[in-house]
Formats: C-alpha cells, structure tokens, sequence
C-alpha cells in the first residue's frame, strides 16, 4: 500500500512538516518515490502574487532546459522568479537530474482578452506541449503543473530523504495546503508521471489503493478526447480526471463526486430525496463507477480539502484536527505527526458513505452522507 498525507492550515508551513508524517508511516510504502503539491504558496525571497502561473518540473539536461525557456519566450510568457533549489545532488537516487525548476510567470499580454476559462485552457494546453517535448526528445524534461498558486515536486526515494536533498526544511517555500505521498511501485515501472498526486486545472487527487476498474474508466475519459485526458502511468490518475470532469465539465456540486465513482444501491436510492436524478446519473456515468479499495484525498482550486472511501473501506483514512490547521493521513500516526495537539477523540474515519470536506476557511470538518440530500448546482 501507499501512504497519504496531507495539511491544510490558514497560516503557510513547511512542506518539510508533512513529510515528518511521512516518516512515521514509512511502514506502509517502499521508496519508489514522492510527491507532493503545495497551495496557498509562500516563497520568502520573492512576493508572490497568486494569480501567476507556476511551472513545475525537472529539466534533466541544459539542452531541455534552454529548450524549455526558448519554448516559454516564444509563447510570450515573461519570467518574474526562478526559485533556485540548494539541491544535494549526491542524496538523489537519479543520476540524470540538471535542474529543479519552479518559475513564475507572468502571462502573456495577447491573452489580457481571454476569459478565466480561456486562461485555464491554455494553461493546460501549453503544459501538456511541454511534456510533449520532453517525450520527444527521450523524456529529458519532465513537466507535472503549470497554474496559479500551485507547486508540484516529484521525485524518486524515500520521502524524508527527498525532502533532506532539496533542503525542504529551509523554509524558503510555504504554503497552506500541501499533500504528499510515498508511492509504493507495485503494479506499474518506477515513472515520476506515475507518481501522486495528479494535477489537472486546479484539481489534485493522490490515492492508496489499487483501482481494478481502471481499463473502461481509462477507455471512457480517453475516448472524451479532452487534451487533459492523457497519461495514466498509473491507475489511480482516473480519479483525478473524473474529479476534473464532474466539478469542472459538468459542474456539479462537489459532494455529487461520490455518487459518480461509488453510487448508491437501487434500493437506497429510491429511499432518496434526491433519487430520480441520481439513478440517472449512475446511469450515464457507470463506466466511471470505481472498483477498489480506495482511499482518496483531494484538493481543489479554492484550498478546498476532501477525503473519500469506496464501498470496500480496506484502506484507512483518519482526518483530524483544530480550527485553522487540519490534517489527512492513512493512519493516525501520521495525524499525529502533523498536528499533535488537537482533541484525538474528535478524529473521524470515514465510512463507505462519506465525503469529509475541510472547506477554506479551515474552521470546522464537514461529514457529508450519500443518504443526505446534496446541495443543488448554483444556476446562472
């Protein structure tokens, strides 16, 4: 199994904090790798402004990375800050790492006219042109995000050891939210693409488990021909991807996200307030209905944190916590880890049934039942 953990709090902390809840949950995973997303981003030599694009990623040789910044000039992308990582490059396992890159920058003036949603399109798009690149030249440049206030670090070893080669423990980056996960390789070779969370348009999923349904979930979103539908080194990037397409695409509620990959039974939702459309949308999205067991911890653009079951419920998942710092971990220990001194007996698992919703002001943790009637979709 994988281990999770993720921290949401209102004042920025150390991505290295979270890692140390890695640690104590070493047990559960076997150094395949990390990642991790950071929201709500803080560097202290540079004051960040949160509408910005950050682009994510390893150039593994100069040519990529003069590549990378004539593909960005020609786009029209001005470069505002480039954090330079003091990396120990004898601690990382790799041998072909140039550079560490997390860049701001500043968008391009000919888009001035576009929508929000225009904008993230084309943010999507020229990231996934970038990772193109880099596969066509023999995988020398590794890009895994390009958005506002969000950065993305993947790496192959042990959590801690990652966190200790890229001096994480500086506090040279902050941030409100940041999730992480020690990739235990199991079913697939090792692949920094393969490695959680996975990011699209602001949604991130990371997830413990092993998805069994994964060949017609892939076999449906691949054959949306949406750009952003691609990839899936790994069986558990679809539960981003049917994130993105519920809360995005349809833009449906956030807790209807639970009816799609684990509906009720017919005979419970008949029972529901809310029953006639519910039916009908397990109808339309069976193929996205998932086969675990599953733990999955998600974030959204707005800091939003969430923590989902499948039916199964054979993978843990305890959240806990205080007003303004909040924590999700496969185990306690790792709650523990990251927020020690919150009441313990206000922890909760999640059942089969649950979505657990730390919204963002971070004042109190939600628990939504599929039985309970799901708040309607705002109407324009």
């Amino acid at each position: 199994m994988c281990r999770l953990a993720l921290k949401t709090a209102s004042k920025p902390f150390s991505p290295y904090d979270v890692l140390t809840a890695m640690e104590a949950m070493q047990e559960g995973y076997d150094g395949s790798g990390l990642g991790l997303v950071l929201r709500g981003v803080k560097f202290t030599d540079f004051t960040y402004r949160t509408q910005d694009p950050i682009l994510s990623g390893i150039a593994h040789t100069e040519a990529a990375y003069h590549r990378l910044d004539a593909f960005m000039q020609e786009k029209g992308f001005q470069l505002k800050y480039d954090h330079e990582f003091d990396v120990d490059f004898k601690k990382i396992e790799a041998q072909d790492r140039y550079k560490y890159f997390l860049r701001v920058y500043k968008l391009p003036a000919s888009w001035k006219t576009y929508a929000a949603d225009e904008v993230e399109e084309q943010l999507m798009l020229n990231r996934l042109e970038l990772r193109k690149n880099g596969e066509d030249h023999g995988g020398d440049l590794t890009v895994f995000s390009f958005w506002p206030d969000v950065v993305t670090i993947k790496e192959v070893g042990w959590p801690l050891g990652i966190g200790k080669a890229l001096h994480l423990n500086d506090d040279r980056i902050e941030a409100r939210v940041v999730m992480a996960q020690g990739r235990q390789n199991t079913n697939y070779g090792i692949n920094l693409y393969a490695c959680h969370p996975f990011f699209i348009q602001g949604i991130a999923t990371m997830t413990n488990g092993e998805n069994t349904a994964y060949v017609p979930i892939k076999e449906l979103l691949t054959g949306m021909h949406y750009p952003g539908y691609i990839g899936y080194q790994s069986d558990s990037e679809v539960f981003t991807h049917i994130l993105h397409y519920v809360h995005k695409r349809l833009k449906l509620p956030l807790e209807t996200y639970k009816h799609v990959i684990t509906p009720l039974k017919t005979e419970e939702l008949n029972m529901h307030p809310q029953g006639d459309f519910l039916k009908g949308m397990r109808n339309v999205c069976r193929r996205m209905i998932i086969d675990g067991p599953n733990c999955v911890i998600g974030s959204l653009q707005d800091e939003t944190c969430i923590m989902v079951q499948d039916h199964k419920k054979l993978r843990p998942g305890t959240v806990g916590g205080k007003k303004g710092e909040w924590a999700m971990a496969s185990e306690m220990c790792g709650v523990d880890a990251m927020i020690p001194d919150r009441d313990r007996s206000h922890d909760f698992q999640p059942m089969r049934e649950n979505t657990v919703i730390i919204p963002p002001d971070r004042k109190e943790m939600k628990i939504w039942s599929q039985f309970d009637p799901y708040p309607l979709p705002q109407v324009a």
